[in-house]
């Protein structure tokens, strides 16, 4: 190789690093600025300068209320949540190798929602037991997932068929749950299912915020075994990637960020779908893209529920836009995946 190519090849990384630096800075202003206009927005507009003396701890009386105990937790739970969904979304999308794995097609915030509006629905039980208990029904139901997907050696394919079984499956019982639930407790079970920031409270983020800031580091340094694997087993595992420890790793951690985002927030559609592709599509392939599909699913979500709320004649919830945002997409793609013959 001569010193021209290698010239070659330093000036292309440098440049993939500039675009993913610039892309990832962008994404985070964007972020900040809407987390911004969360905090100002609502039934009465406060200036920036009351914002900051709340947030500082001064006592002003409507603001303090207002901005504290329900702008304040429903931006931190947009935000985190948004984020871990994106993050989520992007380790399953690149492990598997398809954009269509992802948490909420392979059934995992499926097993979450059943277990949610069991909890509402038969037990009429508080927030904090529904969120204990959508959590661990998610683990369960991705250790369900891997081990029948494992067989004598794992297979994507066998995955993906088995969790979309493990949704389907899910979705019955939450069908047979509604039907079956009184009256009264229904509206609290559509309103979870549909995926929602409404009455988010601050004792409820501390989980949340302390999973995304020790899951997401620990993830972002699997990120160069993550891409090798997205050629292959066999290539990655020449390259030196213990693939299956490395799948295991990366499973429970995309799986518990989205297990407890789900917990909260209900299972807001199309985000864990949508971010990584955008992510790619913005930064460029060639580098982990970990950070900015999380910055794109957060501001996927932050953007969705700021509609939702002031930009329509209705209030709608959070998962309805970002729905409403993934149908045409997953339409392009299954038309693309039909036209290369992925289908």
């Amino acid at each position: 190789m001569n010193m021209q190519t290698m010239e070659m090849i330093r000036a292309g990384r440098a440049r993939r690093r500039r675009r993913w630096l610039a892309v990832t800075i962008v994404l985070t202003v964007l972020a900040l600025a809407l987390c911004c206009a969360m905090l100002l927005m609502g039934n009465t507009f406060y200036p920036i300068s009351d914002v900051v003396a709340v947030l500082l701890g001064e006592q002003i009386k409507g603001a303090t209320f207002a901005i504290q105990t329900v702008r304040l937790p429903r931006m931190l739970a947009g935000l985190f949540a948004g984020f871990a969904f994106g993050v989520a979304g992007y380790i399953f999308q690149t492990m598997l190798r398809n954009p269509l794995a992802n948490p909420n097609v392979i059934g995992i915030t499926s097993g979450s929602s059943a277990a949610a509006v069991f909890c509402i629905i038969v037990l009429q039980s508080g927030r904090t037991l529904t969120f204990l208990v959508s959590v661990i029904a998610g683990l369960l139901t991705v250790l369900i997932l891997y081990v029948l997907a494992r067989g004598r050696s794992f297979s994507i394919g066998r995955m993906i068929l088995v969790g979309i079984g493990i949704q389907a499956m899910c979705n019955s019982i939450i069908t047979y749950l509604m039907l079956i639930g009184e009256e009264h407790n229904l509206p609290a079970a559509v309103r979870w299912l549909t995926g929602s920031l409404n009455g988010i409270r601050q004792e409820e983020l501390p989980v949340l915020i302390a999973c995304s800031l020790i899951l997401v580091p620990a993830v972002c340094l699997l990120g160069r075994p993550l891409m090798m694997m997205e050629l292959g087993e066999q290539s990655a595992s020449s390259l030196g990637v213990r693939t299956d420890l490395t799948r295991v790793l990366l499973i429970v951690g995309a799986v518990v960020l989205s297990a407890v985002a789900t917990a909260i927030t209900g299972p807001i559609a199309s985000v864990a779908f949508l971010a990584g592709p955008i992510a790619v599509r913005l930064a460029g392939a060639g580098s982990s893209n970990i950070i900015p599909a999380g910055l794109v699913g957060a501001v996927l979500v932050l953007a969705a529920d700021l509609v939702g709320q002031f930009a329509l004649p209705v209030k709608l919830p959070v998962g309805i836009i970002t729905g409403i945002i993934g149908a045409p997409y997953l339409l392009f793609l299954l038309v693309q995946m039909n036209r290369r013959g992925e289908l």
